[in-house]
């Protein structure tokens, strides 16, 4: 993994880890002060989120760390750059206008896509 590539995916990897722990683990209770979209989406697809983006995570560090489908990482980059369009729209379409912190998930994740093909 390269220094560059590795400022930019570890962070991204950290809060993805983090928010997809919360998804899969929390009821819509604990989870709604944070994210106040849970109530607009059944728990199974949050759940389901919660884990694309614990798998997301994982293939945005371990390919690069251990050399094994190494494809991945970019693939897994790419993902949440969709992810995070998708985030955008829930977001105003629920009239939440709170979206600085998926516009910089999005430019990070942006930013991984391109320097994961320079290892």
């Amino acid at each position: 993994m390269n220094l560059a590539y590795g400022i930019v995916a570890v962070p991204l990897a950290l809060f993805y880890l983090y928010a997809g722990a919360l998804k899969v683990s929390r009821s819509r209770d604990r989870l709604r002060p944070m994210m106040a979209w849970v109530d607009r989406v059944s728990l199974p697809a949050v759940r389901a989120l919660g884990t694309v983006e614990l798998l997301g995570a994982a293939g945005l560090v371990l390919p690069p760390l251990t050399g094994v489908a190494t494809g991945l990482a970019p693939a897994a980059a790419a993902g949440f750059v969709l992810l995070q369009v998708g985030a955008v729209a829930v977001h105003l379409t629920g009239g939440d206008r709170r979206i600085a912190l998926n516009a910089g998930l999005l430019a990070a994740a942006a930013a991984a896509v391109g320097l994961a093909g320079g290892w």
